[in-house]
């Protein structure tokens, strides 16, 4: 008998979790609310969206349970998706504040160079980008021409280890836009803003 997808959304009160599950609905997934670690129970797939500073978000995954519940999923196989700020806080810290993250990256969240970006470009990216996969994912199989995305952000991913960039984009100097190891993936775009690409 087939498994019924069902993705849970993570609710860490700093995500617009309605566009994400709009997106969703559109291309016939379902998706269903965790307000708490506990209620992460029965997913197949996990998202954690979010939008504003790392340390709050940190605060709220812990506060809720999630990173215990998160620790336990993620050990046993199951897919979790990052996306902007969730994607940030897979990872190891960030320049944006003190808390540690979730540690599934090798990676820090540093924020845009100035010295870096043009004179037209500036702090936040906000806008359409082309993503240039960078090897074989799972999340980029699809595409017949060069994806192109939504970004809003500051701050960006600092890989340690190249194998876990998935894909990078270019803001006055390039950055990764994706990253992933075994079955965590983070996106600093926003799929859900993305029309047809990020229905893919």
């Amino acid at each position: 008998m087939k498994k019924t997808t069902k993705v849970a959304l993570v609710d860490f009160d700093c995500c617009n979790l309605a566009s994400v599950g709009n997106m969703l609905s559109k291309i016939g997934v379902e998706s269903f609310i965790a307000a708490s670690g506990q209620s992460l129970e029965g997913a197949t797939h996990i998202i954690l969206p979010g939008v504003g500073a790392f340390d709050e978000g940190m605060q709220q995954i812990r506060e809720r349970g999630f990173q215990v519940k998160l620790e336990e999923l993620v050990a046993g196989g199951t897919p979790l998706l990052g996306i902007c700020l969730g994607a940030q806080l897979l990872c190891t810290g960030s320049e944006e504040g003190i808390s540690p993250g979730l540690g599934y990256i090798d990676a820090r969240v540093v924020k845009f160079d100035q010295n870096r970006l043009g004179v037209r470009e500036r702090i936040p990216n906000m806008g359409w980008l082309e993503v240039e996969p960078g090897q074989s994912s799972s999340l980029f199989l699809h595409y017949a021409s060069t994806p192109r995305f939504y970004f809003v952000h500051s701050y960006h991913f600092d890989c340690n280890s190249v194998d876990q960039v998935l894909a990078t984009a270019t803001y006055g100097y390039p950055f990764p836009a994706a990253i992933g190891h075994q079955n965590v993936f983070g996106v600093q775009f926003h799929p859900e803003k993305s029309h047809n690409f990020g229905m893919q």
